[in-house]
């Protein structure tokens, strides 16, 4: 990376809860695996409900906690393996306070600590702000690491509304911190985002192109970093998948669009980890919280 430092803080007073007491806390599929150790686990669940520069709809602090309700009910079979075979893990969820930059640090940490057990972190958001933690986690490793994002916006913007870590300017922090970047599924943007893409060469095929195709095989470029992390913001799929999220977009990516095409990408790649973020859960709308939950756990299963 060019930049592998943090973009704020030191890290010396900013300290990772403790891990011991899973049995106190629901964790992902824990119906079915119950608490087993970490050390067990190739998948950490990081639950973090951080909210503060959501622009639209509200509600994605309590995402994480419906995502690991709703996977009580998920079949360990996918259809095509079983993940949690392999072992799932969920930390305790992250307790933030005021301070924003203390908060992405946090998560920069609690993402290291797992990286640095050669485990594959599952950051559950929030809003897509907690991304950044992730990525300041990975710069940090002196690494060759691409982003890919699935997401309705290009969240490209240097800051919005005077705030350098909006949800609207995660991919902005990325490339900052010298990632190279793919996007998929982009459906709205800023004509300066236009622009910046555009100048900058970002990789990407919007969602119409995809609508477009009748056989998603898409590739990453070339020179693109063999090693990836995938962000996927829940409102890149299309409303009639996934509704409860806080900036619905129409014409989005279906079901069976998205995993072809996190399928496809994922080929010849080491995916070293991955976030789900932006569900805003609607009390009594169970589809979009399953939805998120199914997703999460397909994604384990492409990973491995």
């Amino acid at each position: 990376m060019e930049n592998n430092q943090s973009l704020y803080l030191n890290d010396s007073d900013v300290k990772i809860p403790s891990s011991d007491n899973s049995s106190n806390y629901m964790g992902f599929l824990s119906s079915e695996i119950g608490h087993p150790s970490q050390s067990n686990c190739l998948f950490h669940v990081i639950p973090a409900g951080y909210e503060k520069s959501v622009s639209y709809g509200s509600g994605t602090q309590s995402g994480p906690q419906a995502i690991i309700e709703a996977s009580q009910q998920l079949e360990m079979f996918d259809g095509h393996s079983i993940p949690a075979d392999h072992g799932i893990y969920t930390h305790p969820p992250l307790i933030f306070n005021d301070n924003d930059e203390v908060n992405i640090l946090l998560i920069e940490k609690t993402v290291s600590s797992v990286l640095n057990k050669q485990k594959k972190p599952v950051l559950l958001g929030g809003e897509h702000t907690v991304s950044v933690g992730a990525f300041q986690a990975l710069s940090k490793r002196n690494e060759n690491i691409g982003i890919v994002q699935f997401d309705a916006h290009a969240d490209l913007r240097d800051s919005f509304k005077g705030n350098n870590l909006s949800h609207a300017c995660v991919m902005k922090r990325a490339i900052d911190l010298g990632f190279p970047v793919a996007q998929f599924g982009v459906r709205s943007l800023s004509y300066e985002e236009h622009i910046f893409r555009k100048n900058k060469k970002i990789f990407h095929v919007d969602a119409v192109s995809l609508a477009k195709m009748t056989n998603i095989n898409q590739s990453l470029p070339d020179n693109f970093p063999e090693m990836i992390y995938i962000t996927f913001d829940l409102d890149c799929l299309d409303p009639s998948v996934i509704s409860s999220t806080g900036t619905p977009v129409p014409g989005g990516l279906t079901w069976y669009q998205a995993i072809a095409l996190l399928n496809s990408i994922a080929k010849g790649k080491i995916i070293i980890g991955f976030d789900v973020v932006e569900l805003a859960p609607i009390a009594g709308h169970h589809a979009s919280d399953f939805a998120a939950a199914s997703l999460v756990y397909t994604m384990m299963g492409i990973t491995i």
